[in-house]
């Protein structure tokens, strides 16, 4: 498309790149961190290629060791022989975030043996950032290519604080259940196995808890009491 070819102009690519893919990390003060990347072929988001990866090396709110590892994750599975069609390579990557962001994950690329260009975008003035590069690329703010970034930096936040919000929800209940005198980890575990989402678990009969492997009657019925109390009850209609 003409923003892709504007793109690839403005970064100084030989060619108009096909496969976009945007990086983000999301966290609450450190606690739960994930990333999401998405991926953008021709122009048009291409859901079933979006992943998530929760961070694993890295303690508290540090975004840029976030995106170092994230990164470093996901071009050490293009490089690996077995994770090359599950994981294809892109022709441009979008940091969310500035210089720093970009040459955390730049670093990380390269390190897994990959080398594709690579750029960040940050948010307060919509710059364009290139690796080493002292000053900012700025686009027009009605430019076609400055858009199809903007729509892949959204897209990628939006999958980010999707996934997090959805994690937060299921540590919150796991939490609240492990509060109820005879749930431990082995039959939460079981629990949510069994009946998959929160809610249902809140609309079991005491009969069906203890039906679940490993549950007791009566862990069952201080479950169900517990979730009795626990839950808004709504109020009568006048």
């Amino acid at each position: 498309t003409g923003a892709q070819q504007e793109l690839a102009d403005a970064l100084g690519l030989t060619k108009a790149p096909r496969r976009i893919e945007g990086f983000d990390i999301s966290n609450t003060q450190g606690l739960l961190s994930v990333a999401s990347m998405v991926v953008f072929i021709d122009g048009i988001p291409a859901k079933k290629e979006y992943r998530h990866f929760r961070i694993k090396t890295v303690a508290g709110a540090d975004d840029f060791a976030s995106m170092n590892e994230v990164v470093g994750r996901r071009f050490a599975r293009a490089m690996a022989e077995d994770e090359q069609e599950r994981w294809p390579m892109p022709d441009l990557a979008l940091i969310d975030g500035g210089p720093e962001q970009l040459r955390f994950a730049r670093e990380a690329m390269l390190a897994a043996g990959a080398d594709v260009p690579m750029f960040g975008l940050a948010e307060r003035l919509e710059e364009i950032w290139l690796p080493g590069s002292k000053t900012p690329v700025v686009l027009d703010r009605h430019s076609p290519a400055l858009h199809l970034v903007q729509r892949i930096r959204d897209e990628s936040h939006r999958f980010a604080i999707t996934h997090h919000r959805k994690l937060r929800g299921k540590a919150s209940a796991r939490s609240r259940l492990e509060e109820v005198a005879g749930i431990g980890p082995t039959r939460r575990r079981a629990l949510f196995a069994h009946f998959r989402t929160m809610q249902a678990i809140r609309e079991a009969t005491p009969e069906e808890l203890a039906a679940v492997k490993g549950m007791s009657a009566a862990a069952a019925q201080n479950l169900y009491t517990a979730l009795r109390q626990t839950t808004p009850q709504k109020p009568p209609s006048a």
